[in-house]
């Protein structure tokens, strides 16, 4: 995809006390949200209400619920859960309209904050920007439009976003990725890590089954399968499998059967710099990673980590989806590099058998992919300015005075 993005308006930021209603559904959003934050405060007064997790509240947020009640992935998948998130979009944009903050920032998660921002415009003159812009590109390309008189500016993530949004009369400033300025794991802390967790010298496998609850229900079943096999053939192979607090306990129990008697990789304690550190150390001693589809692609091209990649879903979903997307990969690190070097098992050929054999090719030849994943950091501005303070200024730079 071609690059047209542009450089944000970089005017002089608003003086004066600024109200921001902001919101998160899921953790990779609290981080944004949080790297956000600390933008926003190094340059004004901020007041802060609405959801989010961890890593916001660390920057003065009091969360109006818990965030974990709006993680939900999938198009049949959310029915269950319809209308408690129905009730959880009138909660929140009544909150909002009773707060009158000069900006109502929703932070991905576009199906409730983007049904929030709709309700708020209707009743008031909020400025509204979301945070990661939808994908358009990939399926449903009519949400742009629907977009349009419910949200004044997007930040987009991915260079090749913003004439998306634009072309439809949006404000859009490519803000770049925040994993592209995530520190890298040195090497003594790679070394502390494999002592830790009595790896020795040994090649390392990470198998990342998901964030989200529904991912890691449907998709350990094929991992542990697929691990048989590998773990067959690489006796000497060792697994380790990262997960976040409010996972922990499911993937412990979804792990315990796999050969090889995968580690987890979890967090330890309420510092989240230590736990970010360990994590970074995890992904930049592995050897090759198996992943779920999302952003966790372009966390291993940071480590610069070769992957492969597998998801699937419901039939239906699967069938509706097959009908609505608009490109021929689903993995961020071809897409963002140009490239279609990273293995992907997608909807019926996510299977152990053709997962399995895909592992060992990689670990037999990882440098395969090493330009594309070193491209992709580079395209999401490694090396530059840090993405919450861009973000941050986009945001300051086009509030009205």
């Amino acid at each position: 995809m071609p690059d047209r993005s542009r450089a944000f308006p970089l005017g002089a930021s608003p003086v004066g006390h600024v109200k921001v209603f902001v919101i998160a559904g899921e953790a990779s959003g609290d981080k944004l949200g949080g790297a956000l934050m600390a933008g926003l405060s190094s340059m004004q007064d901020v007041q802060y209400e609405g959801v989010g997790g961890p890593m916001m509240e660390a920057q003065g947020l009091t969360s109006l619920f818990d965030m974990e009640e709006l993680s939900v992935m999938g198009l049949i998948e959310i029915l269950p859960r319809y209308f408690d998130l129905k009730r959880r979009i009138t909660e929140t944009a009544q909150a909002v309209l009773r707060s009158k903050p000069d900006l109502l920032i929703g932070i991905d998660s576009p199906d409730f904050c983007l049904r929030v921002a709709k309700i708020v415009k209707a009743q008031s003159r909020t400025r509204v920007v979301h945070y990661v812009a939808p994908s358009v590109w990939a399926w449903r390309p009519g949400r742009a439009q629907k977009m349009v008189g419910v949200v004044d500016q997007v930040l987009a993530l991915l260079p090749f976003e913003p004439p998306y949004l634009e072309d439809v009369g949006i404000e859009c400033d490519f803000v770049g990725h925040p994993v592209a300025a995530e520190p890298l794991a040195t090497p003594d802390e790679m070394t502390a890590l494999r002592e830790e967790l009595g790896f020795g010298a040994a090649p390392v496998l990470l198998v990342l089954p998901g964030s989200r609850k529904s991912e890691v229900d449907r998709m350990a079943p094929f991992y542990g399968a697929a691990l048989r096999s590998i773990c067959a053939a690489r006796p000497d192979l060792r697994g380790l499998v990262p997960t976040i607090g409010p996972r922990v306990a499911q993937v412990r129990e979804a792990v315990k059967d796999w050969a090889g008697a995968p580690v987890l990789l979890a967090p330890q304690g309420e510092d989240a710099g230590i736990n970010g550190a360990r994590k970074r150390a995890g992904f930049a001693l592995a050897s090759a990673a198996l992943a779920t589809s999302g952003t966790v692609s372009l966390e291993l091209a940071a480590a610069d980590t070769p992957m492969v990649i597998a998801y699937d879903t419901n039939w239906l979903t699967r069938e509706i989806i097959r009908r609505m997307l608009r490109i021929d990969t689903l993995t961020l690190v071809n897409l963002v590099s140009e490239t279609r070097d990273i293995p992907e098992f997608l909807a019926e050929n996510c299977r152990a058998d053709l997962i399995a054999p895909a592992i060992l090719k990689l670990l037999d030849a990882p440098a395969v992919q090493k330009n594309a994943l070193r491209l992709t950091m580079d395209r999401l501005g490694r090396g530059g300015q840090a993405p919450g303070l861009r973000a941050a200024k986009a945001v300051l730079a086009r509030l009205p005075a």
